[in-house]
């Protein structure tokens, strides 16, 4: 009797179970929510399991201006915003919301002084374990991974109606600067 062959080149799967950094602090809130992801029915806790893996690419930071807008929506008042990377400061807005409670892996020290100054309270994710275990009355909140430089420049530039930033050396007069980008050289586009 023929068996089958079974190939093995699909076996593979490609996801992060554990995060790549080697960072104590880190890999013990990965322990608490491995635990919380297994024991309880909460999708929060999975979602929030995920993202402690995730590169710092897929972590983008977040302004509190983005996260005054959040927190601005209805509905939203007394809940937790909780966010698995980095809350930043931001000068452009000059008020934030009273009594922001937020639970971040890193709150700049710009960031973290507003919000407390505006009586708001900063926990971190283990505290939040004990608060609302199942992350019950909380928001989840991210940055925009699209707003890195390099995603400027990602497509083909110089195509019709493409708005890709060119991978140019300088931006003086002598870079691309000729036929297609002046009426004096030919055509202007």
């Amino acid at each position: 009797i023929m068996g089958v062959d079974i190939r093995h080149n699909k076996d593979r799967k490609v996801r992060r179970t554990e995060p790549a950094s080697q960072d104590i602090y880190l890999r013990l809130l990965v322990k608490l929510y491995r635990f919380l992801a297994r024991r309880t029915d909460a999708k929060f806790n999975r979602i929030i399991l995920r993202r402690l893996f995730m590169s710092r690419i897929n972590r983008p930071p977040l302004s509190l201006a983005r996260l005054a807008r959040q927190m601005n929506k209805t509905g939203r008042k007394d809940k937790i915003a909780v966010i698995v990377g980095t809350v930043t400061e931001d000068n452009r807005i000059y008020s934030i919301p009273k009594g922001l409670t937020v639970v971040a892996l890193h709150v700049t020290e710009k960031a973290r002084e507003r919000i407390l100054k505006n009586g708001g309270r900063i926990l971190t994710f283990d505290q939040l374990a004990l608060e609302s275990p199942l992350g019950k009355n909380t928001v989840l909140v991210q940055g925009r991974r699209t707003a890195r430089e390099a995603n400027r420049k990602f497509g083909a530039a110089g195509k019709p109606n493409s708005h890709v930033k060119p991978m140019v050396r300088a931006k003086g007069r002598k870079f691309e600067r000729a036929r297609g980008r002046r009426a004096s050289r030919g055509y202007k586009k």
